[in-house]
């Protein structure tokens, strides 16, 4: 098979939330013809950097479920087979060891299946699919631990996939943060896909016969941003805003940097409250020397030397986003409500694009490959 090498890769995101798959992937050289994304926030996150980077990605704000793949194919003036990369991150609640893990007794479990159901219809030259760990051991609907995970390889194999799979810490490919994700790489057509080779270390495993540069930390990446505005005062649209209600500030404070306060028995009771040992992510305060823990929906964690939350724009310097990066939608508190995505979780929802960016080069590699193979 010979391709054109006149026009960039293209490439159809499913479940694209804030971008960060798309950002790491139109980075690598891909052209992302749509997205599709239910969040109203998010998809008001979308458009935003669409518009601001002039770019030709449609964002299509439905229900996957409720969109019939050919349809799209059609509108997109492409035929099956046509499409380089069908990519997605789906919603990871049902999976999570986090959360109640009721794997496909959740409605959010089963939206795993849209991926090869797209799949089927526009026959992607490649298939990237990103998951918590959780979906590994997660049980089917007979109860077997690692069912799904079975299912979702066994469904892309009897479209003639050939799939790979990793384990990746993100902390591994520059990313200051310790997230592990699980990522699914299913190719046709004989294409083949290695995965893309760590950049980065722990500090304690680095010596003079393995070369690689440590993990990047915390204070690495927010050392040099500026004090955040206050909440009163806030005007601009960085996200570099400081929202700490006075009673997170007093719960917080006496917390040694890259601790929890549940762990810290000398503080009053009633600072400490009803937290239990258990409560490692709750009142966490990072450390500027190491990379941040993973990021999460459920929780926003403290500056580290500072009596205040991280903020979002600090979360996305963690998260490798662009300093460009528009998001918009709610920013909401450690423990406030909003009916949609606001803006932490938008960032903890994410792949960091930076991680996407080598994931996207190496299949661009691989496509390439095989224009040189079939020329």
């Amino acid at each position: 098979m010979s391709r054109s090498h006149s026009n960039p890769p293209t490439a159809l995101s499913l479940f694209s939330g804030a971008g960060g798959i798309d950002i790491g992937m139109r980075n690598a050289g891909f052209s992302v013809l749509a997205c599709i994304e239910r969040d109203p926030f998010c998809c008001e996150t979308l458009r935003a950097n669409i518009i601001r980077e002039s770019l030709d990605t449609r964002v299509i704000e439905d229900d996957i479920r409720t969109i019939e793949p050919s349809t799209l194919m059609a509108e997109l003036h492409l035929e099956s087979g046509d499409l380089d990369l069908l990519f997605g991150g789906p919603p990871c609640q049902a999976f999570s060891q986090i959360g109640k893990r009721l794997s496909l007794q959740d409605e959010r479990g089963m939206l795993l299946f849209e991926m090869p159901r797209f799949a089927k219809i526009f026959r992607p030259r490649i298939i990237l699919i990103e998951q918590v760990k959780g979906l590994l051991n997660a049980h089917d609907h007979d109860g077997i631990a690692g069912g799904v995970f079975k299912m979702i390889i066994r469904d892309l194999e009897d479209l003639g996939y050939t799939v790979k799979w990793q384990v990746i810490l993100a902390a591994n490919y520059g990313i200051p943060q310790l997230r592990q994700r699980v990522f699914i790489v299913a190719t046709r057509d004989h294409i083949a896909f290695n995965f893309p080779e760590q950049t980065h270390t722990a500090a304690h495993t680095v010596t003079p016969f393995f070369a690689l540069p440590k993990h990047r930390t915390v204070g690495e990446v927010i050392a040099d941003l500026s004090s955040p505005a206050s909440k009163g005062t806030y005007v601009s649209d960085d996200s570099h805003v400081d929202i700490t209600p006075a009673g997170d500030r007093y719960r917080i404070h006496g917390v040694p940097e890259g601790q929890h306060l549940a762990a810290q028995q000398h503080l009053p009771v009633e600072q400490r409250c009803n937290l239990t040992k258990k409560d490692t992510t709750k009142f966490r305060r990072m450390s500027r020397i190491e990379p941040s823990i993973t990021l999460r929906c459920g929780e926003v964690f403290f500056h580290p030397t500072e009596d205040r939350y991280l903020t979002v724009r600090e979360y996305m310097r963690i998260h490798t986003y662009p300093d460009t990066y528009i998001l918009k939608g709610a920013i909401r508190g450690r423990s406030g409500q909003v009916k949609y995505l606001d803006q932490y979780r938008q960032i903890a929802n994410s792949v960091p694009p930076h991680l996407a960016e080598q994931l996207g080069h190496a299949i661009i590699e691989c496509l390439q490959n095989e224009c040189t193979v079939g020329t």
